[in-house]
């Protein structure tokens, strides 16, 4: 078994949301730097930069899950995880099918840049992405699990943009694999009032970092896994095997 500092939702300057330090390569660098075993780089209803960060990630020995987080019809966030760079591109074709065709205003809402794995300019996504697919939940959920992914209902503790604040609970047998909590939600400790709106689903802390600053001290999970997989990440959410997942922990950096 190994045991890592795990941050399954961060963000690029693909997202226009995101500072324009967040490139793939500082990213992995800082998470290398400060003991940060394993990321997932997931920027809003796109993933053009998702391969720069997995190579950056095999220089750097960290771990670098390939995603996305989803806006769906409902206006809710999803985290989408997969093992490969292949399974992201289908599901980007995916996305791309259900995108409503706005072009992103960059002085409103932030420029979306791709860049490479030495952070050198490639282009600017055109696209808006800070929008609702025609994709319902369900139907988001299904879909990712069918390309052998795994879907995470982001920071159910805000009000907007996730599953709870949308619809106001989450199906028992929905699909998710976990239920994400906002740094400012686990440090108000709503876990336990949140477990029966969730369906009693495992709960995972992550930065869903938009600067560097918050993607090395945002909260991480504790991964005990024989192999840093998706069928891994999932025998540790349900903790079988020996296999564990314990959120609300910390970089080196902030336990100083």
């Amino acid at each position: 078994m190994q045991s890592v500092l795990a941050d399954l939702h961060i963000h690029t300057l693909l997202s226009p949301c995101a500072e324009v330090e967040m490139t793939p390569h500082h990213i992995v660098l800082r998470a290398a730097e400060f003991g940060i075993g394993a990321i997932a780089i997931t920027d809003h209803n796109a993933s053009a930069n998702a391969a720069a960060a997995v190579r950056c990630g095999e220089e750097y020995g960290v771990k670098v899950f390939p995603g996305m987080e989803v806006e769906c019809l409902e206006e809710a966030h999803i985290v989408a995880l997969f093992d490969t760079l292949e399974q992201l591109a289908v599901w980007q074709q995916v996305v791309d099918k259900h995108m409503n065709g706005r072009l992103n205003d960059a002085g409103r809402f932030g420029a979306q840049f791709v860049v490479d794995s030495e952070d050198e300019f490639v282009r600017e996504e055109e696209r808006l992405l800070l929008a609702p697919l025609s994709l319902t939940a369900e139907q988001v959920v299904r879909q990712v699990a069918t390309l052998g992914g795994l879907t995470i209902a982001a920071h159910i503790d805000r009000p907007a943009y996730s599953i709870v604040g949308q619809l106001g609970f989450i199906e028992p047998g929905f699909g998710f694999a976990a239920a994400e909590i906002s740094a400012a939600g686990w440090r108000r400790s709503v876990q336990s009032s949140l477990q029966r709106l969730t369906g009693y689903l495992p709960y995972v802390t992550n930065s869903d970092a938009h600067n560097i600053l918050d993607c090395v001290q945002g909260p991480k999970n504790l991964l005990t896994v024989e192999a840093l997989t998706l069928q891994e990440l999932r025998l540790a959410l349900a903790g079988s095997g020996g296999r564990s997942l314990l959120p609300g922990k910390f970089s080196d950096f902030c336990e100083k």
